[in-house]
């Protein structure tokens, strides 16, 4: 019976969102790939981490944890607005998708901002990769985060420029999810990265 509704589904003027998983399938192996990469430093982190605990809870006690909150309900606010922007686009609604975009893009570029500052701060502090074991690996883990919301952010300008555009609609948006689904990426390794690095004693 699940298989009679989908043909009749993709037999109707209905679009198909049966897709899985969303997006380009090439993009999903750079997902994957990306993710592989950070487990590789989070589990170097943590190990490096268990050796080396007193110097490692003295100098995360120097981050801001506070800036960091703040961060992570950025990119949360941006996944959500990226949602709502596929679904969007889902149901042809191309100038709410556009809006939702933009949004997300905002929330991107927040991230960017209070990180730069924190980076700014730091570097005035004299603090370097090779100051010590546990800014080494801030320093690293957190501005090769930095550089994928900057790939991320570029993503989101430019669908919405695209999507402003009407290269999208409610059949043929794939671009559309594969930069959501890249986005989503982003997020989930902050979320993993924060209290990682921020509040794990």
């Amino acid at each position: 019976m699940l298989v009679g509704e989908r043909s009749m589904t993709r037999g109707s003027n209905l679009p198909d969102t049966t897709r899985y998983p969303p997006g380009d399938l090439a993009v999903w192996i750079f997902i994957l790939a990306e993710l592989a990469v950070f487990a590789i430093f989070f589990v170097a982190y943590a190990f490096t981490r268990m050796q080396h605990v007193v110097l490692f809870d003295q100098y995360q006690a120097t981050l801001d944890r506070n800036a960091a909150l703040l961060n992570t309900l950025a990119l949360i606010t941006a996944s959500y607005f990226v949602v709502r922007a596929v679904a969007a686009i889902r149901e042809g609604r191309v100038e709410g998708c556009r809006r939702w975009l933009w949004a997300a893009t905002g929330m991107g570029l927040l991230f960017l901002l209070i990180k730069s500052t924190e980076y700014a701060h730091h570097l005035g502090e004299g603090v370097r990769l090779s100051s010590n074991t546990f800014y080494m690996f801030y320093l690293s883990l957190t501005f090769f985060h930095f550089m994928h919301v900057i790939l991320g952010v570029i993503v989101l300008l430019v669908l919405a420029a695209r999507v402003g555009r009407g290269c999208y609609d409610a059949r043929d948006h794939a671009d559309v999810e594969s930069g959501a689904s890249y986005w989503h990426m982003v997020d989930l390794v902050w979320l993993i990265l924060f209290p990682l690095v921020y509040v794990m004693h």
